[in-house]
C-alpha cells in the first residue's frame, strides 16, 4: 500500500485508471470538465500494475479501476464520484484540496 498511498498523495488529483476502460475515461472527462489537472497512473502501461492493483483491491476499490484519490484520501470509484459530482460535494472536495481556485 505505501507505492499507492506515495503516489496518491503528490498531486490534489490522482486517478488509476487503465487506457481502455470507458468507465475511466468519463472519469478522467469528469475532472477535465471541471479544470482539474489530475495525475493518472494508467496500470495497463505500468511494470507493477498487478501489485498496485492488489493494494488498491485491499484500500476497498472494487472495481479496481478508476481508482480516485483527492488530496491524497481514497474517494472512490466511479459510482461514488459520480454520485458526489451530483450532489455537489465533488467541488467542495475539489476546492479544499486545492485542485480548484473558484
Amino acid at each position: 500500500m505505501d507505492r499507492i498511498e506515495k503516489l496518491a498523495s503528490q498531486k490534489a488529483v490522482v486517478i488509476f485508471s487503465k487506457s481502455t476502460c470507458c468507465m475511466c475515461h468519463a472519469i478522467k472527462r469528469l475532472f477535465y470538465e471541471q479544470g482539474v489537472s489530475p495525475t493518472i497512473h494508467e496500470l495497463d502501461e505500468d511494470s507493477r500494475s498487478r501489485e498496485m492493483e492488489w493494494e488498491l483491491m485491499r484500500l476497498g476499490c472494487s472495481p479496481t479501476v478508476p481508482a480516485v484519490f483527492i488530496g491524497g484520501k481514497f474517494v472512490g470509484s466511479a459510482d461514488t464520484v459520480i454520485t458526489f459530482q451530483l450532489n455537489g460535494k465533488l467541488k467542495k472536495m475539489l476546492k479544499d484540496a486545492g485542485a480548484i481556485w473558484l
